[in-house]
C-alpha cells in the first residue's frame, strides 16, 4: 500500500538521503522515494507490518517535520485532485513563512552589520558606543541584535542538533554549529572584554572587539534563509504547475445508461462506458467516437493550435476541448491510465528521479558533515597541541564551521532550481 507525506526541513541531498535512509530502517518498508523538490516522500508499506504512525515519527526522530497527505492507491477515488491540492497548500504556508522569517532576520541584520562592520567602512558610530569604557555595551548591543535572529531561524538548530543526536548530521547540523558556535564566541568574547576593563589591558579590549563573530552567526542564519526562500517558491511553482495540469480534466462527465444521460463523478468512468461530450466540454478520459462529428482542440496535449476533426472510430484524448458538435465516445482509458495521468506521473518521477551523478553527490553529502566536523575538532586538537592558548584554538575550530557552512550550495541550488523551473 502506497502512501504519500509531505515533508518539510529539508535543504539538500543530505537531508534527502537523511528522510530516507531513517524510514527504510522501518520494517514492513518495500520502497522509499523522497522528492527534495517538491518536498513528498511516497512509501511503500506492508499494512500488517507497519503503520503510517511509525513512518511519521521516524521522520519526525530524524529532526524533520512530516504529515500524511493522501493513501496513495487506496485514496485513488478520493482524487490526486484534492491531494495534489493539501501540497500546493502546504508549499504557499512554507514560502509565507520562510518569506516572514528572512524578513525579520534582514531587518535585524542590517543594524548589526552597521555596528560591526561600519567603522571598518568609515561609518561612523555614536558616541556611547566608541571607546574602551563603552566596549561592554557596544558587543552587548550586537548580541542584542543577533539573538533574534538565531531564535527566528531555530528551525535550523532543532533539525540539526536532532541529526547529530540520532547520529544522522544533515547540513542543518553544520549551520546549526557553525552560527552556535560563532554566537558562544561572541559571549566569551564579552566576558574577555569585561576581564581587559577590569584590568586595565586596552590591548584585551581591542583584541576581543574584532572578534565578536555575533554578525557571522547572523548573516549565516540569512544567506541559507535567502536560499530556502527560493527554494520554498520553487517548490511552490512546481505544485501549482502540476495542480494546473490536473485541473484540465473536467470533475464530472456525462454518460449514457439504459437510453438516459447521467451526470457521474469522472472519477467513477471505467472502460466501455459510453460518454457523452456536449459543445465546449472538455474531455473526461481517453476513447474511441462512436457517434457524431466535431473539431477537437488539442492544444493542452500537443502544442497544435488548429483543432483537429473527429467523426467515428476516431480517437480522443482527456483534457482536450470538444467544439461545436455533439460526440458519443467510448472510453478506453479512465483515471490514472489516462494520457494525462500518465504525463503528470512522468513528470512526477522525472522530478525524483536522479541521474548517476546525481546519486554521486548523495553519497558525498552523506559523509561531507562529519567529514567537517571531524577537521573542526583535528583543527582545535592540533592548535592547542602546538601550545597555542585555547581561545585562539576554538577561533581557528570556528573558522573550519563557518566557512564550511554550504552558504554557496544554499544559494546556487535553489537559483538553479527557479530558472529551471521558469
Amino acid at each position: 500500500m502506497k502512501k504519500t507525506f509531505a515533508v518539510t526541513g529539508m535543504t539538500c541531498a543530505s537531508c534527502q538521503a537523511a528522510v530516507t535512509r531513517s524510514v527504510e530502517r522501518l520494517d514492513g518498508v518495500s520502497d522509499v522515494n523522497v522528492n527534495l523538490l517538491t518536498g513528498t516522500m511516497t512509501v511503500d508499506l506492508d499494512p500488517e507490518l507497519q503503520t503510517e504512525t511509525a513512518v511519521l515519527a521516524a521522520v519526525e526522530k530524524a529532526g524533520y517535520g512530516i504529515s500524511l497527505v493522501g493513501g496513495g492507491e487506496s485514496s485513488r477515488k478520493a482524487g490526486r485532485r484534492a491531494e495534489r491540492q493539501k501540497l500546493v497548500e502546504e508549499r504557499e504556508k512554507e514560502e509565507r513563512l520562510m518569506r516572514r522569517r528572512l524578513l525579520s532576520s534582514a531587518v535585524l541584520l542590517i543594524p548589526l552589520m552597521w555596528l560591526s562592520m561600519g567603522p571598518m567602512l568609515g561609518l561612523p558610530l555614536p558616541s556611547f558606543l566608541t571607546g574602551h569604557e563603552n566596549a561592554v555595551g557596544y558587543a552587548l548591543l550586537q548580541m542584542v541584535f543577533a539573538l533574534p535572529v538565531l531564535l527566528i531561524n531555530g528551525f535550523f538548530f532543532t533539525s540539526g542538533f536532532k541529526g547529530m543526536i540520532h547520529r544522522a548530521p544533515n547540513m542543518n547540523s553544520l549551520i546549526a554549529l557553525g552560527s552556535a558556535a560563532s554566537f558562544v564566541f561572541g559571549l566569551f568574547a564579552i566576558y574577555r572584554i569585561g576581564n581587559g576593563l577590569g584590568t586595565g589591558d586596552g590591548a584585551l579590549i581591542d583584541r576581543y572587539l574584532h572578534q565578536l563573530y555575533f554578525e557571522s552567526a547572523a548573516m549565516i542564519l540569512v544567506l541559507i534563509m535567502i536560499g530556502k526562500t527560493l527554494e520554498a517558491r520553487a517548490k511552490g511553482k512546481t505544485s501549482e504547475a502540476l495542480t494546473g495540469l490536473m485541473d484540465l480534466v473536467p470533475q464530472t462527465a456525462l454518460v449514457m445508461r439504459n437510453g438516459e444521460r447521467l451526470e457521474i463523478d469522472a472519477e467513477d468512468l471505467r472502460p466501455g462506458d459510453l460518454v457523452v461530450l456536449l459543445p465546449g466540454a472538455r474531455v473526461p478520459c481517453d476513447g474511441v467516437v462512436r457517434e457524431g462529428h466535431s473539431s477537437i482542440d488539442e492544444s493542452a496535449m500537443t502544442g497544435e493550435s488548429i483543432p483537429v476533426e473527429k467523426a467515428p472510430g476516431d480517437p480522443v484524448t482527456s483534457a482536450t476541448i470538444n467544439g461545436t458538435g455533439t460526440l458519443l465516445f467510448e472510453a478506453t482509458k479512465t483515471g490514472e491510465d489516462t494520457t494525462l495521468s500518465q504525463m503528470i506521473h512522468l513528470m512526477e518521477e522525472a522530478s525524483s528521479s536522479k541521474a548517476p551523478v546525481a546519486r554521486l553527490a548523495d553519497r558525498v553529502a552523506g559523509v561531507f558533515v562529519p567529514v567537517v566536523i571531524a577537521i573542526a575538532l583535528v583543527t582545535l586538537a592540533v592548535w592547542l597541541l602546538l601550545g597555542y592558548p585555547g581561545e585562539l584554538a576554538f577561533s581557528m575550530s570556528i573558522s573550519v564551521l563557518v566557512i564550511s557552512c554550504p552558504c554557496a550550495l544554499g544559494l546556487a541550488t535553489p537559483v538553479a532550481i527557479m530558472e529551471a523551473t521558469g
